[in-house]
């Protein structure tokens, strides 16, 4: 299997919220309730400063994205963040990898000079695990600051890495 990561299309849209929705619904990874659906995730994905799909070569099928925006506005606007997401089959693949490592080279290239990730929930080990060897820095633990699907609290920890 060849990954290929390129900037979202209209016609990826279907696959691109059936992803991001799944990861909605599990309700530990994503700050999100609300699914999207084809109008609301065209406006979401679109609105974002990019957006990259990572793609099976051997079938055109999206496996996987990531959305990059400013994280502040302002004297802060130097400041992105990400969101990234694969489909679960394909999870394991170090897809996220190169979605997190694709987000850092286009950050640069729309100018912003640190990535920060604002709640990367406790639980998300894989996450924690990649960032960690990817150079991020951990800013701390804010206690229960994710509210899980289940009603339970735990904890986030913010990241970052300068650009």
């Amino acid at each position: 299997m060849e990954i290929i990561l390129r900037e979202f299309e209209k016609e990826d849209i279907k696959a691109m919220n059936e992803i991001w929705n799944s990861i909605v619904v599990d309700g530990v990874a994503f700050p999100q309730t609300e699914t999207l659906n084809e109008k609301s995730g065209y406006d979401f994905f679109n609105s974002q400063t990019y957006t990259a799909v990572a793609v099976n070569s051997e079938n055109n099928e999206v496996v996987g994205l990531y959305i990059l925006h400013p994280n502040n506005v302002g004297r802060c606007s130097h400041i992105c963040n990400a969101s990234y997401a694969v489909k679960k089959e394909f999870r394991g693949n170090h897809i996220g990898e190169r979605l997190v490592k694709d987000c850092i080279k286009m950050g640069k290239e729309k100018g912003f000079k640190i990535l920060q990730f604002n709640a990367v929930v406790k639980t998300n080990k894989s996450a924690l695990k990649l960032y960690k060897k990817l150079g991020f820095t951990q800013l701390g633990v804010i206690p229960k600051g994710f509210l899980l699907k289940n009603g339970n609290y735990e904890d986030i920890i913010p990241h970052y890495i300068t650009l």
